[in-house]
C-alpha cells in the first residue's frame, strides 16, 4: 500500500467517523446547528458527509477497476454482485431486527398479519442502497467511456437530465419544492407512498431514484480525482511531484466550489433533492479535504496523527453497519437514557455522539492489529 492509499483510507475514516456522530446524538431534539441538516435549500457541515462518502466511492473505484481493460464480463459481474450485496445490507440493516416493535402492532392481529403489515411499510431506499445504485452505475460508465473527457461528458449529461426532469415534472409548488418536485412523484410511482421515509412532513424520500443521476455525479468526480492520484507520475524529487498534485487537486476544488455556488443562482443548493449545484459544491469540499490529507499525510509525513482514522478507513463499511446495529438494538431492547449520565443539553448531546463513535474507533483499531478488514 502506497502513502496515497492512506490518504484515501484516513478520507473515508474521517467520513464514517462524522456520519457515526451525525447519526447517532444523545437527542435527536438538543443538536448544535451545524450538525443538522439543511431544513430544505442550503449546506450545513452535516450536509458534507454522505456526498464526502460517495466521492470516496468513486476515488476507490479509480484504484478498484485499473485492473480492468474497459467493460467486459469479468468486471459487470463483480461490479454488479457488490452493488447487489451493498443494496441487500442496506435493506437488512433497515429491516433489523426483522419483525414490528410493540408499538407497530395491533393487538386485535395476528403476528403473521401484524408482521406483513410491517413488511408492507418497510423503506426499500436509504444510505446503503443510494451508495449501492451509484456505485454501478459510475463503475459501468467509467469502465465503459474511459476517457476523462468522455467521463466529464457524463457528468455534464446526467446533471442536465437530472434538471431536466425536475423542471418537465415539476408540481405546480414549484420545481425544487418539498411538494411540487418531480423526484417525490417518481418513487411515490415506483415504490408506494409506504416504502419511502416520512420524515419531512409528507411522503418523500431523499435518496429517492432521481438522485441517482446526480449522485452518480460525485461518485465519478471522485473517480477522476482519484484517477489522476493514480496516474500521477514521479519525478526526480518525489515530494514535489506530489506538491504539484495537491496543487492541481487545490485548484480543482476551488472551481469546484465556485461552479457549485454559481449554478445555485439557478438550481438551489439542496441535499433532499441532490441537485446539481449540491455536486460540485459538495465535491469541491471533498477534493479540498482529500488533497490538504495528501499534503499533510504524503508531503509532510503526518501519519501516525492519522493513523486511528486510518483504520476506521480500512473498515468504514463494518463499522457504518455495526453503528446502525448498536443504536437499533438499543432503541428496541435496552431503551438505555443516556441523559441519566451525560445529561439534556446540545453539548453533553454531542458528548454521547463522540463517544459512541470513539468506540467503534477502538473497535476499529482492534481490527487492524488483528488484519482483520471486511469488504464487499
Amino acid at each position: 500500500m502506497t502513502k496515497r492509499y492512506v490518504s484515501l483510507d484516513v478520507l473515508r475514516g474521517l467520513t464514517v467517523a462524522l456520519m457515526i456522530i451525525v447519526n447517532n446524538p444523545g437527542s435527536w431534539s438538543n443538536i448544535f446547528p451545524p450538525l443538522r441538516h439543511a431544513e430544505w435549500d442550503g449546506c450545513t457541515p452535516c450536509d458534507l458527509v454522505f456526498p464526502f462518502f460517495l466521492f470516496c466511492v468513486g476515488t476507490s473505484m479509480a484504484f478498484a477497476l485499473a485492473k480492468y481493460d474497459g467493460l467486459n464480463g469479468g468486471a459487470l459481474k463483480k461490479i454488479l454482485k457488490r452493488g447487489g450485496l451493498l443494496y441487500l445490507v442496506g435493506l437488512l440493516l433497515t429491516a433489523f431486527p426483522f419483525y414490528p416493535s410493540e408499538a407497530q402492532t395491533d393487538p386485535s392481529l395476528s403476528f403473521w398479519e401484524n408482521w406483513m403489515n410491517w413488511a408492507g411499510n418497510l423503506r426499500l431506499v436509504g444510505v446503503l442502497p443510494r451508495i449501492a445504485m451509484c456505485y454501478v452505475v459510475g463503475s459501468l460508465l467509467a469502465l465503459w467511456l474511459k476517457r476523462t473527457k468522455k467521463i466529464w461528458g457524463a457528468i455534464v449529461a446526467l446533471s442536465v437530465l437530472h434538471v431536466g426532469i425536475l423542471l418537465a415534472f415539476a408540481g405546480p409548488e414549484g420545481a425544487f419544492t418539498l411538494e411540487g418536485n418531480a423526484a417525490r412523484n417518481i418513487d411515490l410511482a415506483v415504490f408506494g407512498e409506504d416504502h419511502i421515509y416520512h420524515g419531512f412532513g409528507i411522503p418523500f424520500d431523499p435518496e429517492g431514484l432521481l438522485g441517482v443521476l446526480t449522485g452518480t455525479c460525485t461518485v465519478l468526480l471522485g473517480y477522476l480525482v482519484g484517477k489522476m492520484i493514480r496516474n500521477s507520475s514521479g519525478s526526480a524529487d518525489p515530494r514535489m511531484s506530489q506538491l504539484e498534485l495537491v496543487s492541481k487537486m487545490y485548484g480543482l476544488a476551488a472551481g469546484a466550489i465556485v461552479l457549485g455556488l454559481a449554478l445555485s443562482l439557478a438550481v438551489p443548493i439542496n441535499k433532499a433533492l441532490w441537485s446539481v449545484s449540491y455536486v460540485f459544491y459538495t465535491a469541491g469540499w471533498a477534493m479540498f479535504v482529500l488533497a490538504l490529507l495528501i499534503y499533510l499525510i504524503d508531503v509532510k509525513g503526518w501519519q501516525k496523527p492519522f493513523f486511528p482514522f486510518k483504520a476506521f478507513g480500512m473498515n468504514a463499511l463494518a463499522l457504518f453497519v455495526l453503528s446502525g446495529l448498536l443504536m437499533k438494538i438499543n432503541w428496541r431492547y435496552i431503551e438505555w437514557d443516556y441523559t441519566a449520565i451525560f445529561g439534556g443539553s446540545e453539548a453533553m448531546s454531542l458528548l454521547f455522539a463522540v463517544s459512541f463513535m470513539m468506540l467503534h474507533m477502538i473497535i476499529a483499531i482492534l481490527m487492524y492489529w488483528k488484519k482483520v478488514f471486511i469488504k464487499l
